[in-house]
């Protein structure tokens, strides 16, 4: 009896113990914000990268495009559907249409502040709060697909981008990427230079500053809002971006002046974009099953952009669109103004300075390779 009752103090001690440990029963995880995540209780034990537990998360994800919106939403409602299904269900994140949880171009603050979990948008529109992030989404003049991606993930440009979000409790993913876009719509056609000065104009990134070196008067609109602006007369003419995305929203009804090559995006990447915070509660699994997803995405969109446009452009120029290609006498002078503004943008931000100084030291020595690799 005594041998037996010993035991069973032991015993007892024991379970004492180890749920004095901390250890939690895993259906009954801890909350953290929005993410049901297990995290450490001890607030001694500092959180490092990969070192979650791997409970489920389920995220709030805002969009910058709306989720109908053909290559720019949908392979983004198409990624948290992927990332459910790599991960066994482990990471559910919820799409979250423009202003349904937060401005379009406020998800930047939302997803810094921890407001919401995640934010599907793209670098180039947080270039009022970290100028240096445009070059991460397009570069005018700047190099194709392939080189880009190889100065992003062999050059440097990856850990560049990493490390202008740390700054603002964010981690990004480069998640989507398109081949060229198209560089304008237009009421009437543009005959000369002259042509275009006094127009207004939604224009994005980089190449918004070259257009205002030739005299137009650009503004930063989301995708949503350009159609009902140019329809008004708010604007006088539009950029967005690849012609099936641009037929989808409509602005062939409006404009019928529409304008090859997208000489200020011939290559454009969009993001994933995760607090810290939470990020950090993923286990390394979990974080390397989101990479893999966005790789995978990126091949995705840029298979079917490049998959799409020519019946786009059969479609406008059946409904009356007259699709022009710019002379190289006005490709000269925005390339012109593009070598003005960069050299200005770089006197003005250490960081653009830095990330420029990276990308051109690249782009030299690939022309070794690109200037002879490859067909004329």
């Amino acid at each position: 009896m005594n041998k037996i009752l010993l035991v069973v103090v032991l015993v007892v001690g024991l379970v004492v113990g180890y749920l004095g440990a901390g250890v939690m029963s895993p259906d009954a995880p801890q909350q953290a914000g929005d993410a049901t995540t297990t995290a450490a209780t001890d607030a001694g034990d500092a959180a490092e990268p990969g070192a979650g537990s791997g409970a489920t998360v389920r995220w709030k994800m805002p969009s910058t495009f709306p989720g109908n919106l053909v290559i720019l939403g949908t392979i983004g409602k198409e990624f948290v559907e992927r990332v459910e299904e790599v991960s066994g269900g482990s990471i559910q994140i919820q799409f979250f249409e423009p202003g349904a949880l937060v401005p379009a171009l406020e998800i930047f603050d939302a997803v810094s502040t921890g407001a919401v979990d995640a934010g599907w948008s793209t670098p180039g529109y947080w270039a009022g709060k970290v100028p240096a992030l445009q070059f991460f989404t397009a570069i005018p003049f700047g190099p194709l697909p392939g080189e880009a991606i190889a100065w992003l993930r062999y050059g440097g440009g990856n850990e560049m981008f990493a490390e202008l979000y740390a700054a603002h409790n964010i981690h990004p993913m480069h998640c989507m990427m398109i081949s060229p876009e198209a560089s304008g719509w237009f009421r009437n056609p543009i005959e000369s230079v002259d042509d275009l000065q006094g127009l207004k104009m939604r224009f994005f990134g980089l190449g918004a500053k070259v257009m205002e070196k030739v005299g137009v008067s650009t503004q930063l609109l989301a995708g949503g809002d350009i159609y009902p602006a140019l329809d008004l007369g708010t604007i006088d003419a539009t950029e967005f971006a690849q012609p099936v995305i641009d037929y989808d929203l409509g602005f062939y009804q409006v404009a019928k002046h529409y304008y090859l090559p997208g000489w200020h995006q011939p290559t454009s990447f969009s993001e994933f974009i995760v607090n810290m915070d939470q990020w950090q509660t993923l286990s390394q699994a979990q974080q390397a099953q989101i990479e893999t997803t966005c790789s995978e995405s990126i091949l995705n969109a840029y298979a079917l952009a490049e998959s799409l446009q020519p019946d786009a452009l059969i479609q406008l120029e059946e409904r009356g669109v007259t699709v022009h290609q710019w002379d190289p006498a006005f490709l000269e002078v925005f390339e012109n103004a593009w070598n003005e503004v960069v050299e200005e943008e770089a006197a003005k931000d250490a960081d653009f300075a830095r990330v420029w100084a990276s990308l051109s030291e690249f782009r030299e020595k690939y022309k070794t390779w690109g200037d002879r690799g490859y067909l004329p």
